[in-house]
């Protein structure tokens, strides 16, 4: 057997028997405590909130159960069941010129996938999400929606692919770094854009309209320095009762964005707890520390992938006979997640650490009990678990656990003192 394949293969092996044995662990502590509101939130969410959550996170881990084996199923068949090989055959007699045969390839891959995997989808927006009181989207605009990804994919992704193909091929031995270049470029235009151009493709975006509200915030942005193209409430209930607050954007077109969902639940004090937390993340730079991160991974990526290219044994091994920088890209963005599950806790644990510290931040600038408040009302109106699984969560869950979370900010009541703290 090939040494590819059988790596390959004892990788996929060992990480779909750690991710099932993840959700064993989860159930049984979602289970055992289903009847019991941990001490931190007992008065505030009731026996039946926590019961819904309960099984609310349960019907969820079924999905995902069901999800990794449809997911191994499709990469199985992408590689060494033969699909790429086969697609990749089709796209080399269509009559086009360099680099679009490639271009189609990948392209037709993504979406291929994501028409297989529609049903979990489908079952999960109109099944659990629908069967918990969550869904608010229609079948017309669920179709919508996927549409319009489609025509982004192909109005954004074919230009990129059909420019990192070209570098492959016509770049000598240092493809690598220019494509790297390339990519970030292309991630800084998306994340600039997205505020105002893309995103607004999806969901409307009002100006936040309360006057009261508006003048507390605002007072906020000025204590902590920071400036935005506006304030804004999107629609968010018209797809999800869900909700939540960001900011979005790069350098001036940056946007702080409210669901409108979340308006409608939290007080202004609340909100204005949020804000901080949320710009909190804006002034510990973690948006320009996370793209440093990705930038050094995505590099290390594309040498990694310049050295496979090199090896004899990458395609063979991975179920392609012809090998070309296509065949090579898409097999290497189809089998790096099996590799790089194992480094989740790693990226999830920095991840907590900035909410910790936008947790702090907004503790001085606003009211850690409001913030308090606010999150144990998203915990409840969002039905999330209360007592997850500490190894599930440290694979899975970018923030820290709730009871977690909320003892680390009631350990900083009273700290705060309006201070404009310099970056």
């Amino acid at each position: 057997m090939n040494g590819f394949t059988l790596l390959f293969l004892t990788t996929l092996a060992a990480g779909l028997l750690l991710e099932y044995w993840l959700l064993w662990r989860q159930a049984r502590a979602v289970t055992t405590h289903r009847d019991r509101v941990p001490e931190p939130f007992a008065g505030r969410i009731t026996p039946e909130q926590h019961r819904k959550a309960a099984d609310y996170t349960l019907a969820k881990i079924v999905h995902a159960r069901a999800s990794l084996a449809v997911g191994a199923l499709l990469l199985l068949g992408w590689t060494l069941g033969g699909g790429l090989e086969l697609l990749d055959r089709l796209w080399r007699q269509a009559p086009l010129p360099e680099p679009w045969p490639g271009v189609g390839l990948l392209l037709s891959v993504v979406l291929v996938s994501a028409a297989l995997e529609l049903p979990l989808e489908l079952w999960h927006t109109f099944g659990i999400e629908a069967r918990f009181g969550f869904n608010r989207t229609t079948p017309r605009r669920f179709l919508l929606d996927r549409l319009l990804g489609a025509v982004l994919l192909l109005a954004l992704g074919a230009p990129l692919a059909a420019l990192v193909l070209w570098l492959m091929e016509r770049a000598g031995n240092g493809w690598w770094l220019w494509t790297w270049g390339a990519w970030m470029g292309f991630t800084l235009f998306v994340s600039w854009a997205w505020p105002t151009f893309i995103a607004p493709l999806f969901n409307r975006f009002t100006p936040l309209q309360d006057p009261a509200l508006k003048r507390r915030l605002e007072a906020l942005l000025e204590r902590c320095g920071f400036r935005s193209s506006g304030m804004f409430v999107m629609d968010g209930s018209k797809r999800s009762s869900h909700g939540n607050a960001y900011f979005t954007g790069l350098g001036r077109n940056k946007r702080i964005v409210f669901y409108d969902t979340l308006l409608e639940r939290l007080a202004p004090e609340e909100i204005e707890a949020v804000l901080a937390h949320e710009l909190g993340h804006f002034r510990r730079h973690h948006v320009g520390k996370n793209l440093l991160l990705m930038g050094l991974a995505s590099l290390a990526g594309l040498a990694l992938l310049a050295w496979l290219l090199e090896q004899p044994g990458f395609f063979s091994g991975l179920g392609v006979s012809r090998p070309s920088a296509a065949t090579g890209l898409t097999l290497f963005l189809l089998v790096l997640p099996v590799f790089t599950r194992f480094l989740a806790p790693l990226f999830n644990a920095l991840s907590r650490r900035h909410e910790f510290e936008a947790d702090d931040f907004a503790a001085r600038q606003s009211d850690a009990g409001a913030l308090i408040d606010a999150l144990v009302k998203l915990y409840r109106d969002n039905a999330a678990t209360l007592t997850p699984d500490p190894l599930y969560s440290a694979f899975h869950h970018s923030h820290p656990p709730a009871p977690v979370r909320i003892a680390h900010l009631s350990s900083r009541i009273g700290e705060r003192t309006h201070r404009d703290e310099r970056p």
